[in-house]
């Protein structure tokens, strides 16, 4: 990516103008912050397991224990990564526009510490834990201890990470308010993600078909690209600062 970047004015009078603006990440905006993707995740002892086999609630059910445990590292994993620049123009955007609705496919609540402010966790978060029993399933169980099994305090069932698993559905929360965010904006950002996984991946022609500008971040090419209205092609960390950057000339 050259050091000068050219944005379309359009795009940029449109972001400067947006009175609602919607955008979605996906898991390269942590990759830049070195946060391995799911699948990437597998390195070590845990290599030769499919993640497709741990993150379900029947592998919890078969096994709790051996479930805590590979959290327990993905956990150790993720509380390494720190928000990168990507992190900071979306906290940064935030103040500079009168709405901003941010809604992640990550888990690892990088957005959060950069700043951003009521992001809506499409898949949960690695570091909350919830009942199992989902006794209190909207409400989030105190993060876990040096137990094998973290145990919910109003019930005693096994508590679980708070992520959304394998053949489970959105939370329905999240799911309501990014449709109605996607529907409601003037300008709809897709950052860093493959468009690949719906309902995330729908949230696009959402926001087209209400008449939002929507714009792809990604340095390569998706499924989806040809439908936005612009692709801006390379890293979250380089595009969007220099995005930012274009809303003061």
């Amino acid at each position: 990516m050259p050091e000068k970047v050219r944005f379309d004015p359009t795009l940029v009078g449109a972001l400067r103008d947006a009175r609602h603006v919607c955008v979605l990440t996906g898991a390269g905006v942590s990759a830049e912050s070195g946060v391995p993707t799911f699948r990437e995740a597998q390195q070590g002892l845990w290599a030769k397991y499919d993640p497709l086999q741990l993150a379900t609630p029947e592998a919890f059910e078969r096994d709790p224990e051996f479930v805590w445990r590979w959290y327990r590292w993905r956990r150790e994993l993720v509380s390494q990564a720190e928000p990168n620049d990507g992190h900071r123009a979306l906290a940064e955007l935030q103040d500079l526009v009168p709405r901003l609705t941010l809604v992640t496919q990550n888990v690892d609540g990088l957005h959060q510490r950069a700043g951003s402010r009521d992001v809506i966790e499409f898949h949960g978060n690695i570091f909350s834990n919830r009942c199992f029993a989902r006794c209190n399933y909207d409400r989030l169980v105190e993060c876990d201890d040096d137990t094998a099994v973290p145990t919910c305090p109003a019930c005693g069932a096994p508590a679980r990470p708070g992520v959304v698993w394998f053949g489970e559905t959105i939370p329905e929360a999240a799911l309501n308010a990014s449709f109605a965010a996607a529907a409601d904006c003037d300008v709809f950002l897709s950052v860093g993600t493959s468009s690949l996984v719906y309902p995330a991946a729908g949230l696009g022609a959402i926001a087209q078909e209400a008449g939002a500008i929507t714009i792809e971040v990604n340095p390569n090419s998706t499924e989806q690209s040809e439908v936005f209205t612009a692709a801006l092609r390379g890293n979250s960390g380089v595009i969007l600062p220099k995005l930012l950057e274009s809303l003061a000339h």
